[in-house]
């Protein structure tokens, strides 16, 4: 599908999220961060969000923080019920969990973006979702585009500063 005009770009910063319609491209850069991606191919609608750790550690009265795996879902489930739309409709995707330090010998099942990909899928197991696609774990970070009139999702995943970026599209 064309690119149509008068798009607006968003770029997630960690902690956020952005819903929009046909007219939104989304971009974001994740390391051990992860990214949830919405979209529905009727309604040319979605989302995505960019959370940096599982759960917060301590509970809070100042609301639903994006920052949070299971906080950020739950702000994309209630902008899908907004727009009148079961999150059960849109396809999901899910990206990010890069170990980003790999040469510090840590044990490779407890660095966080491990920890925040397994949040992730128990998290959409738990509210009934399927994830559809998926571009996780590894090493190195990920630079990800989303275009809401088309659904496409266009990564670039750079597995270190010693190696060339590997471009996917998903």
């Amino acid at each position: 599908m064309r690119r149509p005009d008068g798009i607006i770009e968003i770029f997630l910063q960690p902690g956020e999220l952005y819903f929009g319609d046909r007219y939104t491209r989304i971009r974001t850069l994740l390391g051990s961060c992860v990214s949830l991606v919405l979209w529905h191919p009727t309604l040319l609608i979605g989302g995505m969000c960019h959370f940096m750790l599982p759960t917060r550690p301590k509970p809070s009265m100042n609301g639903l923080d994006g920052r949070y795996g299971d906080e950020a879902i739950e702000l994309m489930l209630r902008q899908a019920r907004c727009h009148g739309v079961s999150a059960t409709e849109f396809r999901i995707q899910l990206f990010g969990g890069g170990d980003m330090f790999p040469a510090m010998g840590r044990q490779k099942a407890g660095h966080v973006g491990k920890k925040n990909v397994g949040a992730a899928l128990q998290l959409l197991q738990a509210h009934g979702l399927t994830c559809r696609g998926a571009h996780v774990e590894g090493i190195g970070h990920r630079n990800l585009i989303f275009d809401l009139w088309s659904g496409q999702v266009s990564l670039k995943h750079i597995p270190s500063a010693m190696s060339a970026h590997q471009d996917c599209d998903v």
